[in-house]
């Protein structure tokens, strides 16, 4: 009813129609079988009350550790941060650093850290020493 009427409103119908579009137009013949119900079909009607039986039943609520949503919730940060980086285009760090990422400096100590992070982005006393004095 819904191809037939052309109501678009569901992505499936959509995808259907442009498919069936596709395939009609490549010289593929199609031929569309309309079944009327699951009405004296024993495994549908079977799963039919099996799937009408699980809206009666309860929904327990499922403890989830928080640590396990810290590598999805990790991954959107930096996906945002990224979006939002990529629309700083005069930024002159964009392009030194376009794509953004987690340096580890841990193995050094904060003193060596500092000082290769600012070699990195170029802020040294050498280049910035006019701010300090």
């Amino acid at each position: 009813m819904a191809i037939h009427n052309r109501h678009l409103e569901t992505g499936y119908v959509q995808k259907f129609i442009t498919d069936y579009s596709q395939l009609v137009n490549s010289g593929k013949t199609i031929t569309l079988c309309w079944i009327p119900s699951h009405v004296g079909i024993r495994g549908n009607e079977r799963s039919d009350m099996a799937a009408k039986s699980a809206l009666s039943s309860t929904i327990s609520a499922m403890k989830c550790p928080p640590t396990d949503l810290y590598q999805s919730l990790t991954n959107h940060s930096q996906r945002l941060w990224q979006v939002e980086w990529d629309g700083c285009l005069s930024n002159k760090l964009h392009s030194i650093k376009p794509t953004l990422g987690y340096v580890n400096y841990s193995h050094l100590g904060r003193r060596d850290a500092v000082t290769l992070r600012r070699l990195r982005i170029g802020h040294t006393r050498f280049s910035h020493s006019y701010l300090l004095n």
